[in-house]
């Protein structure tokens, strides 16, 4: 059974900076693509970043400059470096996992952007 395991949300001020990582565990195929969706409530699950297998990556025009992606393919283990984080950012962020056919989804952490 896959497992993705996500960390590092929480509460931050405007201006300020968070890394999110999700480590994927369990059998699976060779994984293609890893990434961040987020959704804030009332609202619609959006992309945030993905990066491909061959570090590719592609950011929604809204977090573009502010946040890096990045994995670690030794470890199944992708980040996201948020910098410059506004109050628009707060939501639940949920680690996405494209592995063969399947997709796999995290439990989700909270990311709260409040003075």
């Amino acid at each position: 059974q896959v497992q993705l395991v996500e960390s590092g949300g929480g509460l931050v001020q405007p201006g300020g900076s968070l890394r999110l990582s999700c480590a994927a565990s369990g059998s699976m195929f060779s994984i293609y693509s890893m990434g961040w969706y987020r959704q804030a409530p009332g609202k619609q699950r959006e992309l945030v970043a993905v990066i491909l297998s061959g570090s590719s990556a592609n950011y929604s025009d809204s977090v573009k400059g502010r946040f890096t992606i990045s994995r670690d393919n030794a470890r199944n283990t992708v980040y996201l470096q948020m910098n410059s984080l506004k109050p628009e950012d707060t939501a639940v962020y949920l680690c996405n996992v494209r592995a063969g056919w399947a997709t796999y989804w995290g439990q989700g952490t909270q990311v709260t952007v409040s003075s």
